[in-house]
């Protein structure tokens, strides 16, 4: 009886050593395929999802007067999302289409005066010529009492007459000459006033223009589709030009960098496939191709890019950025996020 319980069973021998060998074989061809993966494959936990991000930025200083989305809203294009108090830009339009009349006024005032010069020289001619015909019988009369003095014809007197008038009439032909020269000279002048008078209104109609562009920028408009992120304003603060208020999201278009060690990247090329995994949706495959290999690592797009010239080395493996598409992105909308972390699978076979 004790040696029938001491015996090994061959059959329970024959079994354990059949599952142990299945064992051994999955456990090899599991090995292998996980071998022949790795060598067929670079992969990297080191990959986010990127998107179009679009920040939002003041253009006129100011106070908001109103902000009109909440954080992650969804807004669409020409949206007003925020309005910035335009009271004292109004009061500044105001005054600057006064100052635009005023320019106005003084063009017309060089205009006329142009137009009163041209008058005065036209006069200034005219009476020149009557002086002139005047002075051309004067010396005719002149030089006839002089003939008839020498026959006695008549008395010295009247030939001082002549001359004396021959003279008068030779001296307002001269000023005639002088009031045609002054009047012609003022002509330039009234054209130079009027071309500055001109510019002065063209400079006040594109201050107006200037002021009227400022007043649009106080109602601020999404420029693109998307989602709001976190904005960083609120209502009754000041702000100032370039000042980010926040960012919009596009939540149409979306690609994966993954940062690739150094020793991994030689036989990466565009167009391989890719194959991606989100660790907020495990469950979830994505395909993807290979689109660019970036020209430089991550290291030197830093802030301050490391300067291994000085000091002493510490050899550290660099990550190159590589840029990977979304096949049929439209169906992961609901899943894609900016700067969701992922695990990226490149077939480089």
């Amino acid at each position: 009886m004790s040696n029938e319980q001491t015996t090994p069973n061959p059959t329970k021998k024959i079994i354990a050593r059949v599952v142990i060998g299945l064992v051994v074989i999955a456990l090899g061809i599991y090995g292998f395929k996980k071998l022949q993966f790795f060598l067929g494959h670079e992969t990297t936990d080191n990959a986010q999802v990127e998107g179009h991000m679009t920040p939002i930025l003041s253009r006129v200083p100011g106070y908001i007067k109103s902000v009109n989305v909440q954080d992650y809203q969804q807004v669409k294009a020409g949206d007003t999302i925020v309005s910035i108090d335009d009271a004292e830009l109004q009061v500044g339009l105001i005054q600057l289409q006064a100052d635009y009349q005023t320019a106005l006024a003084d063009l017309e005032s060089a205009k006329a005066a142009l137009k009163n010069s041209k008058l005065s020289y036209d006069q200034e001619k005219t009476n020149l010529s009557l002086n002139q015909i005047k002075y051309n019988k004067s010396v005719a009369d002149y030089n006839r009492d002089q003939n008839l003095l020498k026959d006695q014809a008549i008395t010295a007197k009247q030939v001082d007459d002549s001359k004396n008038n021959f003279e008068v009439n030779q001296k307002q032909v001269a000023a005639s000459k002088g009031n045609v020269e002054i009047a012609a000279s003022k002509i330039p002048m009234m054209q130079a006033a009027i071309t500055k008078a001109e510019a002065n209104v063209a400079l006040k109609k594109a201050k107006i223009e200037e002021q009227k562009l400022k007043l649009s920028y106080t109602n601020i408009i999404a420029t693109t589709s998307g989602r709001i992120g976190k904005k960083n304003i609120e209502k009754g603060q000041y702000v100032q030009p370039g000042q980010p208020l926040m960012t919009i999201i596009d939540g149409n278009e979306f690609w994966v960098i993954a940062n690739f060690k150094e020793t991994q990247i030689e036989k990466i090329k565009v167009g391989q496939p890719v194959k991606i995994s989100i660790d907020s949706y495990p469950n979830l495959k994505i395909n993807g191709n290979v689109l660019s290999v970036s020209e430089a690592t991550g290291a030197k797009f830093s802030l301050l890019p490391p300067d291994n010239a000085t000091g002493n080395f510490v050899k550290v493996t660099q990550r190159v950025p590589v840029k990977i598409t979304i096949e049929n992105p439209e169906q992961y909308k609901d899943y894609l996020k900016s700067g969701l972390s992922l695990n990226v699978s490149v077939d480089i076979k």
